[in-house]
Protein backbone atom coordinates (compact mmCIF):
# COMPACT_ATOMS: atom_id res chain seq x y z
CA UNK A 1 0.00 0.00 0.00
CA UNK A 2 1.40 3.38 -1.03
CA UNK A 3 1.25 6.49 1.12
CA UNK A 4 -1.72 7.85 -0.87
CA UNK A 5 -3.56 4.52 -0.57
CA UNK A 6 -3.49 4.99 3.21
CA UNK A 7 -5.47 8.27 2.96
CA UNK A 8 -9.17 8.40 2.22
CA UNK A 9 -11.04 11.52 1.13
CA UNK A 10 -14.57 11.53 2.56
CA UNK A 11 -17.17 13.95 1.22
CA UNK A 12 -19.73 14.05 4.02
CA UNK A 13 -23.41 14.84 4.25
CA UNK A 14 -24.84 11.84 2.37
CA UNK A 15 -26.98 9.28 4.28
CA UNK A 16 -25.67 5.73 4.07
CA UNK A 17 -28.33 3.52 2.50
CA UNK A 18 -28.28 -0.05 1.24
CA UNK A 19 -27.11 -3.50 2.27
CA UNK A 20 -23.77 -4.90 3.43
CA UNK A 21 -22.73 -8.27 4.88
CA UNK A 22 -20.70 -9.07 7.98
CA UNK A 23 -18.79 -12.34 8.20
CA UNK A 24 -17.20 -14.12 11.13
CA UNK A 25 -16.10 -12.23 14.22
CA UNK A 26 -12.61 -10.74 14.28
CA UNK A 27 -12.48 -11.65 17.99
CA UNK A 28 -13.14 -15.33 17.24
CA UNK A 29 -11.83 -16.34 13.82
CA UNK A 30 -8.06 -15.80 14.38
CA UNK A 31 -8.31 -17.63 17.74
CA UNK A 32 -10.17 -20.55 16.16
CA UNK A 33 -7.38 -20.69 13.57
CA UNK A 34 -4.81 -20.92 16.39
CA UNK A 35 -6.88 -23.73 17.95
CA UNK A 36 -6.39 -25.79 14.76
CA UNK A 37 -2.72 -26.03 15.78
CA UNK A 38 -3.77 -28.25 18.70
CA UNK A 39 -5.36 -30.92 16.50
CA UNK A 40 -4.00 -34.14 15.06
CA UNK A 41 -6.25 -33.84 12.00
CA UNK A 42 -7.31 -31.05 9.61
CA UNK A 43 -9.84 -28.41 10.66
CA UNK A 44 -12.37 -26.58 8.50
CA UNK A 45 -13.43 -23.02 9.45
CA UNK A 46 -16.24 -21.24 7.62
CA UNK A 47 -17.48 -17.64 7.48
CA UNK A 48 -13.88 -16.33 7.61
CA UNK A 49 -13.54 -12.59 6.87
CA UNK A 50 -10.74 -11.24 4.68
CA UNK A 51 -9.09 -9.03 7.30
CA UNK A 52 -5.48 -8.42 8.26
CA UNK A 53 -5.60 -10.35 11.56
CA UNK A 54 -6.67 -13.46 9.63
CA UNK A 55 -3.80 -13.00 7.18
CA UNK A 56 -1.34 -12.61 10.07
CA UNK A 57 -2.44 -15.86 11.71
CA UNK A 58 -2.53 -17.68 8.39
CA UNK A 59 1.07 -16.66 7.76
CA UNK A 60 2.17 -17.70 11.26
CA UNK A 61 0.46 -21.08 10.92
CA UNK A 62 2.19 -21.68 7.59
CA UNK A 63 5.55 -20.70 9.08
CA UNK A 64 5.01 -23.47 11.63
CA UNK A 65 4.30 -26.12 9.01
CA UNK A 66 0.49 -25.94 8.97
CA UNK A 67 -0.99 -26.25 5.49
CA UNK A 68 -3.70 -23.61 4.96
CA UNK A 69 -5.86 -23.63 1.83
CA UNK A 70 -9.25 -22.30 0.73
CA UNK A 71 -12.22 -24.59 1.24
CA UNK A 72 -15.13 -25.39 -1.03
CA UNK A 73 -17.18 -22.26 -0.27
CA UNK A 74 -16.18 -18.58 -0.15
CA UNK A 75 -14.79 -17.62 3.25
CA UNK A 76 -13.74 -21.17 4.14
CA UNK A 77 -10.27 -22.25 5.28
CA UNK A 78 -8.92 -25.77 5.68
CA UNK A 79 -5.94 -26.09 8.05
CA UNK A 80 -3.82 -29.24 8.28
CA UNK A 81 -1.48 -29.26 11.33
CA UNK A 82 -0.06 -32.74 10.71
CA UNK A 83 3.52 -31.53 10.24
CA UNK A 84 4.05 -28.77 12.80
CA UNK A 85 7.62 -27.49 12.99
CA UNK A 86 9.69 -24.68 14.48
CA UNK A 87 9.76 -21.40 12.61
CA UNK A 88 12.55 -18.92 11.94
CA UNK A 89 12.62 -16.12 14.51
CA UNK A 90 12.98 -13.36 11.93
CA UNK A 91 10.08 -14.77 9.89
CA UNK A 92 7.80 -14.85 12.96
CA UNK A 93 8.68 -11.25 13.78
CA UNK A 94 8.03 -10.12 10.20
CA UNK A 95 4.65 -11.86 10.00
CA UNK A 96 3.45 -10.83 13.43
CA UNK A 97 3.71 -7.11 12.70
CA UNK A 98 1.65 -5.14 15.20
CA UNK A 99 -0.76 -7.95 16.07
CA UNK A 100 -1.07 -9.29 19.62
CA UNK A 101 -2.45 -12.65 18.52
CA UNK A 102 0.96 -14.45 18.44
CA UNK A 103 0.87 -14.60 22.26
CA UNK A 104 -1.93 -17.17 21.89
CA UNK A 105 0.38 -19.50 19.95
CA UNK A 106 2.33 -20.22 23.16
CA UNK A 107 0.21 -23.00 24.65
CA UNK A 108 -0.41 -24.90 21.40
CA UNK A 109 3.28 -24.70 20.38
CA UNK A 110 4.44 -25.84 23.82
CA UNK A 111 2.16 -28.86 23.47
CA UNK A 112 3.20 -29.64 19.91
CA UNK A 113 6.90 -28.74 19.94
CA UNK A 114 7.91 -28.27 23.57
CA UNK A 115 8.99 -24.70 22.89
CA UNK A 116 7.75 -21.40 21.42
CA UNK A 117 8.98 -17.93 20.49
CA UNK A 118 6.94 -14.76 20.80
CA UNK A 119 8.21 -11.45 19.35
CA UNK A 120 7.47 -8.01 20.77
CA UNK A 121 3.74 -7.33 20.40
CA UNK A 122 1.73 -4.32 19.25
CA UNK A 123 -2.00 -3.77 18.82
CA UNK A 124 -4.33 -0.82 19.25
CA UNK A 125 -3.21 1.93 21.62
CA UNK A 126 -6.35 2.16 23.74
CA UNK A 127 -4.91 1.50 27.19
CA UNK A 128 -2.91 -1.06 29.13
CA UNK A 129 -3.17 -4.59 27.77
CA UNK A 130 -0.14 -6.13 29.49
CA UNK A 131 1.16 -9.46 28.21
CA UNK A 132 2.87 -10.21 31.52
CA UNK A 133 -0.25 -11.91 32.78
CA UNK A 134 -0.18 -14.28 29.80
CA UNK A 135 3.33 -15.32 30.78
CA UNK A 136 2.37 -15.65 34.45
CA UNK A 137 -0.42 -18.02 33.43
CA UNK A 138 1.93 -20.09 31.27
CA UNK A 139 4.38 -20.36 34.17
CA UNK A 140 1.58 -21.73 36.35
CA UNK A 141 1.04 -24.44 33.74
CA UNK A 142 4.75 -25.32 33.99
CA UNK A 143 6.37 -23.26 31.22
CA UNK A 144 9.75 -21.60 31.62
CA UNK A 145 10.26 -18.22 29.94
CA UNK A 146 13.50 -16.56 28.93
CA UNK A 147 13.46 -12.92 27.85
CA UNK A 148 15.85 -12.13 25.02
CA UNK A 149 16.51 -9.08 22.88
CA UNK A 150 14.23 -10.26 20.06
CA UNK A 151 11.37 -11.59 22.17
CA UNK A 152 10.38 -14.31 24.64
CA UNK A 153 11.50 -17.93 24.43
CA UNK A 154 9.31 -20.51 26.16
CA UNK A 155 9.90 -24.15 27.00
CA UNK A 156 7.96 -26.84 28.86
CA UNK A 157 10.63 -29.31 29.98
CA UNK A 158 8.18 -31.34 32.08
CA UNK A 159 5.08 -30.76 30.01
CA UNK A 160 2.12 -28.61 31.02
CA UNK A 161 -0.15 -29.38 33.98
CA UNK A 162 -3.55 -28.10 34.96
CA UNK A 163 -3.76 -25.37 37.59
CA UNK A 164 -6.12 -23.01 39.43
CA UNK A 165 -6.23 -19.46 38.11
CA UNK A 166 -8.29 -16.47 39.14
CA UNK A 167 -8.24 -13.50 36.79
CA UNK A 168 -8.06 -10.07 38.48
CA UNK A 169 -10.33 -8.85 35.66
CA UNK A 170 -12.38 -10.95 33.19
CA UNK A 171 -9.95 -10.41 30.32
CA UNK A 172 -10.87 -11.96 26.97
CA UNK A 173 -7.24 -12.49 25.93
CA UNK A 174 -6.26 -14.12 29.22
CA UNK A 175 -9.30 -16.41 29.08
CA UNK A 176 -8.36 -17.46 25.55
CA UNK A 177 -4.79 -18.14 26.69
CA UNK A 178 -5.99 -20.43 29.47
CA UNK A 179 -8.41 -22.31 27.21
CA UNK A 180 -5.86 -22.93 24.44
CA UNK A 181 -3.28 -24.12 26.98
CA UNK A 182 -5.46 -26.12 29.39
CA UNK A 183 -7.19 -28.42 26.89
CA UNK A 184 -4.08 -30.61 26.46
CA UNK A 185 -2.54 -29.99 29.89
CA UNK A 186 -2.46 -32.89 32.33
CA UNK A 187 -5.24 -32.77 34.94
CA UNK A 188 -7.94 -30.18 35.61
CA UNK A 189 -7.70 -26.41 35.20
CA UNK A 190 -10.12 -24.15 37.04
CA UNK A 191 -10.40 -20.59 35.73
CA UNK A 192 -12.45 -18.17 37.82
CA UNK A 193 -13.57 -14.64 36.93
CA UNK A 194 -13.31 -15.65 33.28
CA UNK A 195 -14.56 -13.66 30.30
CA UNK A 196 -17.81 -15.08 28.92
CA UNK A 197 -18.21 -13.09 25.69
CA UNK A 198 -20.04 -14.82 22.81
CA UNK A 199 -16.69 -15.20 21.04
CA UNK A 200 -15.33 -17.07 24.08
CA UNK A 201 -18.33 -19.42 24.02
CA UNK A 202 -17.78 -19.97 20.29
CA UNK A 203 -14.10 -20.80 20.89
CA UNK A 204 -15.20 -23.30 23.55
CA UNK A 205 -17.56 -24.82 20.96
CA UNK A 206 -14.61 -25.17 18.57
CA UNK A 207 -12.45 -26.86 21.22
CA UNK A 208 -15.28 -29.18 22.28
CA UNK A 209 -15.70 -30.28 18.66
CA UNK A 210 -11.99 -31.16 18.72
CA UNK A 211 -12.48 -33.40 21.76
CA UNK A 212 -11.91 -31.01 24.70
CA UNK A 213 -13.85 -31.27 27.97
CA UNK A 214 -14.87 -27.77 29.08
CA UNK A 215 -17.62 -26.80 31.54
CA UNK A 216 -18.91 -23.24 32.05
CA UNK A 217 -20.56 -22.31 35.33
CA UNK A 218 -22.89 -19.35 35.85
CA UNK A 219 -20.38 -17.63 38.17
CA UNK A 220 -17.75 -16.99 35.46
CA UNK A 221 -15.89 -20.18 36.34
CA UNK A 222 -14.63 -22.43 33.54
CA UNK A 223 -13.31 -25.94 34.26
CA UNK A 224 -11.16 -27.67 31.67
CA UNK A 225 -10.26 -31.35 31.99
CA UNK A 226 -7.14 -32.02 29.96
CA UNK A 227 -7.21 -34.76 27.33
CA UNK A 228 -4.37 -36.66 25.67
CA UNK A 229 -5.20 -35.73 22.09
CA UNK A 230 -7.45 -33.45 20.05
CA UNK A 231 -8.74 -33.93 16.52
CA UNK A 232 -9.87 -31.42 13.93
CA UNK A 233 -13.11 -29.46 13.75
CA UNK A 234 -15.67 -28.18 11.27
CA UNK A 235 -17.17 -24.90 12.41
CA UNK A 236 -19.00 -21.84 11.08
CA UNK A 237 -17.83 -18.76 13.00
CA UNK A 238 -20.41 -16.56 14.65
CA UNK A 239 -20.97 -13.22 12.95
CA UNK A 240 -19.09 -10.10 14.00
CA UNK A 241 -21.44 -8.26 16.38
CA UNK A 242 -18.91 -5.43 16.78
CA UNK A 243 -18.74 -4.66 13.07
CA UNK A 244 -22.54 -4.91 12.83
CA UNK A 245 -22.93 -2.33 15.61
CA UNK A 246 -20.45 -0.03 13.86
CA UNK A 247 -22.62 0.02 10.72
CA UNK A 248 -25.71 0.53 12.89
CA UNK A 249 -24.10 3.62 14.44
CA UNK A 250 -23.14 4.82 10.96
CA UNK A 251 -26.79 4.59 9.89
CA UNK A 252 -27.84 6.62 12.93
CA UNK A 253 -25.17 9.33 12.58
CA UNK A 254 -25.78 9.88 8.85
CA UNK A 255 -29.61 9.69 8.91
CA UNK A 256 -29.23 6.51 6.91
CA UNK A 257 -30.80 3.07 6.49
CA UNK A 258 -28.50 0.02 6.43
CA UNK A 259 -29.42 -3.66 6.27
CA UNK A 260 -26.61 -5.64 7.89
CA UNK A 261 -26.84 -9.16 6.54
CA UNK A 262 -25.35 -11.61 9.03
CA UNK A 263 -26.07 -9.48 12.12
CA UNK A 264 -27.51 -11.62 14.93
CA UNK A 265 -29.89 -10.46 17.64
CA UNK A 266 -28.77 -12.79 20.43
CA UNK A 267 -25.21 -11.46 20.65
CA UNK A 268 -26.33 -7.83 20.23
CA UNK A 269 -29.24 -7.58 22.68
CA UNK A 270 -27.53 -5.06 24.98
CA UNK A 271 -26.55 -2.88 22.04
CA UNK A 272 -30.04 -3.06 20.54
CA UNK A 273 -31.62 -1.87 23.79
CA UNK A 274 -29.29 1.14 23.90
CA UNK A 275 -29.80 1.87 20.19
CA UNK A 276 -33.53 2.03 20.78
CA UNK A 277 -33.14 4.29 23.83
CA UNK A 278 -31.10 6.76 21.73
CA UNK A 279 -33.89 6.86 19.17
CA UNK A 280 -32.56 4.48 16.54
CA UNK A 281 -34.86 2.00 14.82
CA UNK A 282 -34.15 -1.60 13.85
CA UNK A 283 -35.94 -4.57 12.34
CA UNK A 284 -34.76 -8.16 12.75
CA UNK A 285 -35.28 -11.06 10.36
CA UNK A 286 -33.69 -14.48 9.87
CA UNK A 287 -30.89 -13.13 7.68
CA UNK A 288 -29.84 -9.96 9.49
CA UNK A 289 -30.89 -6.66 11.02
CA UNK A 290 -31.94 -3.40 9.37
CA UNK A 291 -30.84 -0.23 11.21
CA UNK A 292 -32.11 3.25 10.43
CA UNK A 293 -32.68 6.77 11.69
CA UNK A 294 -36.48 7.15 11.90
CA UNK A 295 -36.42 10.95 11.85
CA UNK A 296 -36.94 13.37 14.69
CA UNK A 297 -34.51 14.03 17.53
CA UNK A 298 -32.06 11.53 18.93
CA UNK A 299 -32.11 11.25 22.73
CA UNK A 300 -29.17 11.69 25.09
CA UNK A 301 -28.38 8.76 27.40
CA UNK A 302 -26.15 7.67 30.28
CA UNK A 303 -23.94 4.78 29.17
CA UNK A 304 -21.42 2.60 30.98
CA UNK A 305 -19.26 0.06 29.17
CA UNK A 306 -18.59 -3.31 30.77
CA UNK A 307 -17.58 -6.87 30.00
CA UNK A 308 -20.25 -9.14 28.52
CA UNK A 309 -23.20 -9.16 29.05
CA UNK A 310 -22.74 -5.40 29.56
CA UNK A 311 -22.36 -2.77 26.84
CA UNK A 312 -19.19 -3.69 24.95
CA UNK A 313 -16.35 -1.20 24.85
CA UNK A 314 -15.99 -1.75 21.08
CA UNK A 315 -19.57 -0.50 20.61
CA UNK A 316 -18.87 2.72 22.48
CA UNK A 317 -16.72 4.72 20.06
CA UNK A 318 -18.97 4.47 16.96
CA UNK A 319 -22.06 5.22 19.06
CA UNK A 320 -20.44 8.33 20.60
CA UNK A 321 -20.33 9.85 17.11
CA UNK A 322 -24.10 9.39 16.82
CA UNK A 323 -24.53 10.85 20.32
CA UNK A 324 -22.99 14.13 19.12
CA UNK A 325 -26.27 14.48 17.20
CA UNK A 326 -28.50 13.71 20.22
CA UNK A 327 -30.34 16.44 22.12
CA UNK A 328 -29.02 17.11 25.63
CA UNK A 329 -26.13 15.73 27.66
CA UNK A 330 -24.98 12.13 27.22
CA UNK A 331 -22.71 10.65 29.89
CA UNK A 332 -20.20 7.93 28.95
CA UNK A 333 -18.31 5.91 31.56
CA UNK A 334 -15.60 3.69 30.02
CA UNK A 335 -14.62 0.88 32.43
CA UNK A 336 -12.73 -1.54 30.15
CA UNK A 337 -9.88 0.46 28.52
CA UNK A 338 -8.62 3.52 30.35
CA UNK A 339 -7.53 5.46 27.23
CA UNK A 340 -10.37 4.64 24.87
CA UNK A 341 -11.96 8.10 25.02
CA UNK A 342 -8.87 9.80 23.64
CA UNK A 343 -10.37 9.64 20.14
CA UNK A 344 -12.90 12.34 21.11
CA UNK A 345 -10.35 15.16 20.73
CA UNK A 346 -10.64 14.86 16.94
CA UNK A 347 -14.44 14.95 17.16
CA UNK A 348 -14.15 18.24 19.07
CA UNK A 349 -12.00 19.62 16.27
CA UNK A 350 -14.89 18.77 13.93
CA UNK A 351 -17.34 20.74 16.06
CA UNK A 352 -18.48 18.27 18.71
CA UNK A 353 -18.74 19.32 22.37
CA UNK A 354 -17.19 16.51 24.42
CA UNK A 355 -15.57 17.01 27.81
CA UNK A 356 -13.47 14.28 29.44
CA UNK A 357 -13.27 13.63 33.19
CA UNK A 358 -11.11 11.57 35.52
CA UNK A 359 -14.06 10.78 37.80
CA UNK A 360 -16.44 7.83 37.35
CA UNK A 361 -19.54 9.56 35.97
CA UNK A 362 -23.05 8.26 35.64
CA UNK A 363 -22.55 4.86 37.19
CA UNK A 364 -20.63 2.78 39.66
CA UNK A 365 -17.01 3.34 40.64
CA UNK A 366 -14.52 1.42 38.48
CA UNK A 367 -10.86 0.43 38.65
CA UNK A 368 -9.81 3.60 36.77
CA UNK A 369 -11.51 6.07 39.11
CA UNK A 370 -8.54 6.58 41.43
CA UNK A 371 -5.82 6.32 38.78
CA UNK A 372 -5.98 9.72 37.07
CA UNK A 373 -7.33 8.44 33.73
CA UNK A 374 -9.69 10.47 31.55
CA UNK A 375 -12.21 7.67 31.29
CA UNK A 376 -15.58 9.48 31.51
CA UNK A 377 -17.12 11.84 28.98
CA UNK A 378 -20.02 14.26 28.70
CA UNK A 379 -21.31 14.74 25.16
CA UNK A 380 -23.39 17.87 24.56
CA UNK A 381 -25.56 17.92 21.45
CA UNK A 382 -26.69 18.21 18.86
CA UNK A 383 -23.74 19.83 17.09
CA UNK A 384 -22.95 20.16 13.41
CA UNK A 385 -19.74 18.40 12.43
CA UNK A 386 -17.35 19.91 9.89
CA UNK A 387 -14.86 18.07 7.68
CA UNK A 388 -11.28 17.90 8.98
CA UNK A 389 -7.91 16.19 8.68
CA UNK A 390 -8.09 13.05 10.83
CA UNK A 391 -5.39 10.56 11.85
CA UNK A 392 -6.76 7.16 12.86
CA UNK A 393 -5.65 6.18 16.40
CA UNK A 394 -6.95 2.59 16.64
CA UNK A 395 -9.35 0.15 14.98
CA UNK A 396 -12.71 1.19 16.47
CA UNK A 397 -11.68 4.82 16.84
CA UNK A 398 -10.70 4.74 13.18
CA UNK A 399 -14.08 3.53 12.03
CA UNK A 400 -15.64 6.14 14.30
CA UNK A 401 -13.66 8.83 12.50
CA UNK A 402 -15.04 7.51 9.22
CA UNK A 403 -18.57 7.78 10.59
CA UNK A 404 -17.90 11.35 11.76
CA UNK A 405 -16.48 12.29 8.37
CA UNK A 406 -19.51 10.79 6.62
CA UNK A 407 -21.87 12.73 8.91
CA UNK A 408 -19.97 16.01 8.61
CA UNK A 409 -20.40 18.89 6.20
CA UNK A 410 -17.55 19.21 3.73
CA UNK A 411 -14.56 17.00 2.98
CA UNK A 412 -12.33 15.15 5.43
CA UNK A 413 -8.93 13.59 4.84
CA UNK A 414 -8.71 10.41 6.90
CA UNK A 415 -5.13 9.19 7.37
CA UNK A 416 -4.09 5.67 8.41
CA UNK A 417 -7.10 3.82 7.02
CA UNK A 418 -5.08 0.61 6.61
CA UNK A 419 -5.54 0.07 10.36
CA UNK A 420 -9.28 -0.39 9.75
CA UNK A 421 -8.46 -3.44 7.60
CA UNK A 422 -7.58 -5.27 10.82
CA UNK A 423 -11.23 -5.74 11.68
CA UNK A 424 -13.49 -4.51 8.85
CA UNK A 425 -13.61 -6.65 5.72
CA UNK A 426 -13.66 -4.68 2.44
CA UNK A 427 -14.86 -1.60 4.30
CA UNK A 428 -14.17 0.80 1.43
CA UNK A 429 -16.18 -1.33 -1.00
CA UNK A 430 -19.01 -1.44 1.53
CA UNK A 431 -18.96 2.33 1.87
CA UNK A 432 -19.32 2.69 -1.88
CA UNK A 433 -22.18 0.16 -1.92
CA UNK A 434 -23.96 2.31 0.69
CA UNK A 435 -23.63 5.43 -1.41
CA UNK A 436 -20.79 7.11 0.47
CA UNK A 437 -18.82 9.70 -1.49
CA UNK A 438 -15.26 8.57 -0.81
CA UNK A 439 -12.09 8.47 -2.88
CA UNK A 440 -8.46 7.57 -2.69
CA UNK A 441 -6.37 10.54 -3.86
CA UNK A 442 -6.25 10.25 -7.62
CA UNK A 443 -8.71 7.35 -7.80
CA UNK A 444 -12.47 7.77 -7.27
CA UNK A 445 -14.27 4.99 -5.42
CA UNK A 446 -17.78 6.35 -5.25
Amino acid sequence: MTVNDDVLLVHGGTPLEGEIRVRGAKNLVPKAMVAALLGSAPSRLRNVPDIRDVRVVRGLLQLHGVTVRPGEEPGELVMDPTHVESANVADIDAHAGSSRIPILFCGPLLHRLGHAFIPGLGGCDIGGRPIDFHFDVLRQFGATIEKRADGQYLEAPKGLRGTKIRLPYPSVGATEQVLLTAVLAEGVTELSNAAVEPEIEDLICVLQKMGAIIAMDTDRTIRITGVDQLGGYTHRALSDRLEAASWASAALATNGNIYVRGAQQRSMMTFLNTYRKVGGAFEIDDEGIRFWHPGGRLKSIALETDVHPGFQTDWQQPLVVALTQATGLSIIHETVYESRLGFTSALNQMGAHIQLYRECLGGSDCRFGQRNFLHSAVVSGPTKLQGADLVIPDLRGGFSYLIAALAAEGTSRVHGIDLINRGYENFMEKLVELGAKVELPGKALG
